[in-house]
């Protein structure tokens, strides 16, 4: 491979790597909040003892679940992306040698 072309795929990765961590501080925002509402919900759901109480705790925790599930899912791509741009940095390591 080409040191231009592995430099522009360093670039591609490093752009795609920031991209990433700027979604994660964001996700995870949203994970606290979504996870103390279900909080709440389910204080109310003890509570209450109501059908109602038990279906809004029940919907909070989905959507914790499903934001945890897309938050593993950004790490997951991180830690590739890491990966990839320390195999590309390798390579222009030993072209430079």
């Amino acid at each position: 491979m080409s040191r231009s072309l592995v430099e522009r795929k360093l670039t591609q990765v490093s752009a795609r790597l920031k991209e990433l961590r700027a979604e994660l501080d964001v996700v995870e925002e949203q994970l606290a909040f979504f996870t103390d509402a279900a909080d709440e919900a389910r204080l109310r759901a003890l509570v209450s003892e109501t059908p109602l109480a038990d279906r809004e705790h029940a919907d909070a925790q989905k959507h914790v679940v499903a934001m945890a599930r897309h938050r593993d899912d950004i790490v997951k791509s991180i830690v590739e992306l890491e990966r990839a741009q320390d195999e590309l940095l390798d390579r222009l390591g030993a072209e430079v040698r």
